[in-house]
């Protein structure tokens, strides 16, 4: 356990190093988060109600994405996985006392620990000048839903993630534009853009059939309070197949890269 926690202690360090880019990263956060504000609030201006969300309710939506987005999928460090296999340099790891998709997640782990202190202050600021109302709960079993979901969110969008990558075991060449495509659907798929719930009920269901709404959009109805009771629990036990799953197909996945993988790099 402690080479994980010298690897989270070093990767946080690091975090530090590209300070640029880090900013970059915040910065374009920032302003998503103000496109969609303004947007939702002027289509409040002559509607008290849209797709069954009062403004209070969509306005802490869209506040609450860029925390969620931030826990969950703020620190794309498996974006590593797949240059690694294709110049051989996973060889390095393969050798080395500790497990590779472990390393990867605890480096994962650490920057998004960076970036959430850094949202939270980001979104009091935002919400200090522009004073939207929010909808906070209040039951306990509320926020117990919202951290349960959430802590299983980031270990799906990391696994997905890396499934992406170990397309480089057998097509290198095209390991970036592929990943790129499936973390694009992951992004509008997972509700980060709008809430879900207000698509065809038809697509709605269909899109619940795939992991993907589990990553943003039903941590924040459970926050928001659309889900509760028997759906809250209904949800969170499907949150734990689709965890197991992506558990297994990931390791399957690796254990048949590897059988395949040839270190033509360095």
């Amino acid at each position: 356990m402690s080479k994980y926690f010298t690897v989270f202690t070093a990767s946080w360090q690091n975090e530090f190093t590209y300070r640029l880019n880090f900013i970059l990263w915040r910065v374009r956060n920032i302003l998503r988060l103000l496109m969609t504000y303004f947007l939702w609030r002027g289509i409040y201006v002559t509607n008290t109600n849209v797709f069954g969300y009062s403004q209070a309710q969509m306005l802490t939506y869209v506040f609450m994405v860029l925390i969620v987005q931030t826990v969950v999928a703020s620190a794309p460090s498996a974006d590593n996985i797949g240059g690694e296999i294709s110049d051989g340099d996973l060889s390095n790891y393969l050798v080395k006392p500790i497990g590779y998709l472990k390393y990867w997640f605890t480096r994962d782990i650490a920057s998004k620990c960076l970036n959430m202190l850094f949202a939270v202050f980001e979104v009091s600021l935002l919400w200090y000048f522009l004073r939207p109302q929010i909808v906070v709960p209040l039951a306990l079993s509320t926020w117990l839903g919202f951290f349960s979901s959430l802590a299983v969110a980031v270990a799906l969008y990391y696994l997905i993630s890396a499934c992406a990558r170990f397309v480089a075991f057998w097509i290198p060449e095209y390991t970036w534009g592929l990943s790129f495509v499936v973390l694009v659907f992951m992004e509008i798929l997972a509700g980060s853009i709008f809430p879900l719930n207000i698509l065809p009920g038809w697509l709605y269901s269909l899109l619940q059939l795939t992991p993907f709404p589990y990553m943003v959009y039903f941590p924040i109805a459970i926050f928001s309070g659309k889900i509760v009771g028997q759906e809250l629990l209904r949800i969170l036990i499907q949150y734990l197949i689709w965890l197991g799953i992506m558990f297994w197909f990931t390791k399957w996945l690796w254990a048949r890269g590897l059988k395949v993988y040839q270190a033509t790099g360095k």
